[in-house]
């Protein structure tokens, strides 16, 4: 179904929200968020798979598993990751102080940080910016909630939409930050998304898992998978619908919401990868496997040599070639097939008489999608990328070089 989202985050009924400078980073921005229910709402998490994972994210598992939440404490320019015990009790006291202030109990409250890896959290300056941001929650709240946790993001990711269930009115409102170490399973993403339907926890966590699988798992930036991804779902209920579940009649409507948001939201990560200039489609057809479209669309995705490629102006369709060729997919040169936009630059493995001038016009846009057709199955699979380009080094030069680790933000 066709779901018309709006590029803003408008804040679902029963919901408050706030972002403000509590000092954190030095450069005076925004770095601290808060998103508040004023009821249980049920909860539903996916996180970064790396082994290495920062303490909130350990911390959020165990809200996750009770299914429950009222309330998001995010602070940006520190990731506390690699803290050691000390981390844990930090991202601990950042809920207790949030739920004191709410007069909730810690349990449901779910913490998220970002930024540097490895320094120990500002913790004199995140506690009194709680007490700060708890009595400025409102409504309005979630515009300067989407700024607070940008890091090298050069602009903010929303997306809402409204539906009818049961002859209710639903929202669903979503906003992520991410621009570099993007790479799934998951991606340095953080993304939330509310809504005031009712939902059964247990398919709240499978609508998530499916629209994430389909959205923020399907971006690449830079190949690198950081330590603190988190996905986080609230439905608190407000709307007042009977609680969806698969058995809903209007489940399907509510999963394509959700999944249109995450989408929305995952694109607008890749766009904005760190010194990008464009975002990339790349599109596999025609493989053995959906494994196979995958991974060939991930060598294609991550291939350095592609991306910096996209960021000219020459179509070097040979760098794509290679990079399926050493992609874990079966590959018959013979038989591919590679398409700029609509124009085919490779069929059956060798070049076509499309001039390189009219490929070069389909790289110079804006967006741009690389189909691959494989011609050996039925099977396939899309990757939301970037180019790569010199300011992508200077970003992470820089990012290394500014005083005690501080992001350039």
């Amino acid at each position: 179904m066709k779901i018309k989202l709006i590029d803003d985050v408008v804040l679902p009924a029963g919901f408050t929200a706030a972002g403000i400078a509590a000092g954190i980073k030095r450069s005076g921005k925004k770095d601290l968020m808060l998103l508040a229910s004023d009821r249980p709402a049920a909860c539903a998490g996916v996180f970064t798979t790396n082994q290495v994972c920062a303490a909130p994210v350990k911390l959020d598992r165990e809200v996750a598993k009770r299914g429950k939440a009222r309330a998001i404490i995010v602070n940006s320019g520190n990731a506390n990751a690699c803290t050691g015990a000390r981390g844990m009790r930090d991202a601990k006291a950042m809920a207790a102080r949030t739920a004191r202030l709410l007069k909730i109990n810690a349990n449901e409250v779910l913490v998220c940080s970002t930024g540097a890896i490895g320094k120990p959290m500002p913790m004199n300056t995140i506690l009194a910016g709680i007490e700060s941001i708890v009595p400025q929650a409102a409504v309005n709240g979630g515009p300067d909630a989407a700024m607070a946790i940008m890091t090298t993001d050069t602009r903010k990711k929303t997306a809402t939409t409204t539906l009818t269930i049961d002859g209710k009115k639903v929202t669903l409102a979503g906003f992520a930050k991410g621009a570099g170490m993007i790479e799934p399973n998951m991606a340095t993403m953080l993304g939330f998304m509310l809504t005031d339907a009712a939902v059964d926890q247990r398919s709240l966590q499978r609508a998530l898992k499916e629209a994430v699988d389909t959205s923020f798992n399907r971006v690449s930036v830079d190949g690198d998978m950081s330590t603190n991804d988190t996905c986080l779902l609230l439905a608190n209920g407000a709307a007042e619908n009977k609680p969806l579940s698969p058995k809903h009649k209007d489940w399907a409507k509510f999963q394509s919401a959700l999944s249109a948001i995450a989408l929305d939201l995952a694109k607008k990560i890749a766009g904005d990868g760190e010194g990008a200039t464009k975002l990339v489609t790349v599109r596999v057809e025609g493989a053995r496997s959906v494994a196979d479209a995958d991974a060939a669309a991930r060598a294609v995705a991550n291939s350095l040599l592609v991306k910096t490629c996209w960021n000219g102006d020459y179509p070097n369709w040979g760098r794509i070639m290679d990079a399926l060729g050493y992609s874990p997919a079966k590959v018959d040169e013979a038989k591919v097939e590679i398409l700029y936009g609509t124009l085919a630059a490779v069929r059956r493995g060798v070049a076509t008489k499309t001039s390189i001038a009219s490929l070069s016009e389909v790289q110079k846009r804006r967006e741009f999608t690389i189909t691959i057709r494989l011609h050996l199955g039925k099977a396939q699979a899309e990757v939301y990328t970037c180019d790569c380009s010199e300011e992508y080094v200077r970003i992470n030069v820089d990012y290394i070089k500014m005083p005690d680790g501080q992001e350039p933000t």
